[in-house]
């Protein structure tokens, strides 16, 4: 059973000063109720449930998750991984060893598994890696850095215009290749400051045009 299915009246034992509600941790991590819900949902955060329902959250679980996020926005190299218990997604199956990698970043899980399998036909020997938000998608970075970087704009947390600037201001990332794919018409993303030098596409983005433009960026094998 999940930790976030266990209920109070199984007799979960816990020290309650230890636990928050959801809307206290969404505040503390400084993301929506809904983000804490699915980070709860999907293991990203240790919880049980009250006999009422009611989650309470691990506060050292969010502890670890602003640990990962702190270190993440300080752009500093060789980043330590985050605990599993604070890892949002699943590990990306085993490849060969000479893949390279796309990071590819947006808040619905639906349209992650959609470009994954999308990419899956495209024969590139590419391993996809996913993250659900700026912040998710700064600290997997950190632990690898990937090949080619796709990812939306509008999302909880940390946005995709606070993670570009993030990875540009570091020399580390700055010259990583980026994709954008995005809701919001181009006007409006060129005012709010996506590089010029990014290529943008309209959700829904073309498939074939993606494809192309991830192909064009993609740096030569070691």
């Amino acid at each position: 059973m999940k930790t976030a299915d266990h209920q109070l009246n199984d007799g979960f034992a816990c020290d309650r000063a230890a636990f928050c509600t959801t809307r206290q941790a969404a505040e503390r991590i400084g993301v929506s109720h809904r983000t804490v819900q699915m980070w709860v949902e999907n293991g990203t955060l240790q919880a049980w449930k009250t006999a009422g329902g009611h989650r309470r959250i691990a506060i050292d679980s969010v502890d670890r998750l602003l640990e990962g996020r702190r270190n993440a926005l300080a752009g500093m190299p060789g980043i330590p991984a985050m605990p599993p218990a604070a890892r949002p997604i699943a590990p990306t199956p085993a490849v060969s060893a000479s893949a390279r990698t796309v990071l590819i970043v947006d808040d619905d899980a639906m349209l992650l598994r959609l470009y994954e399998l999308e990419i899956e036909t495209w024969g590139l020997d590419l391993a996809v890696r996913k993250a659900s938000n700026g912040i998710e998608a700064l600290v997997r970075i950190g632990e690898a850095r990937p090949d080619i970087l796709v990812s939306d704009l509008h999302m909880p947390g940390m946005d995709g215009f606070g993670m570009i600037r993030s990875l540009r201001d570091n020399p580390h990332t700055a010259s990583m290749p980026m994709v954008v794919i995005s809701g919001m018409d181009k006007p409006t993303v060129l005012a709010m400051g996506l590089p010029d030098d990014v290529p943008y596409f309209t959700k829904p983005a073309p498939l074939a045009a993606l494809r192309a433009a991830v192909t064009a960026r993609l740096p030569e094998r070691a």
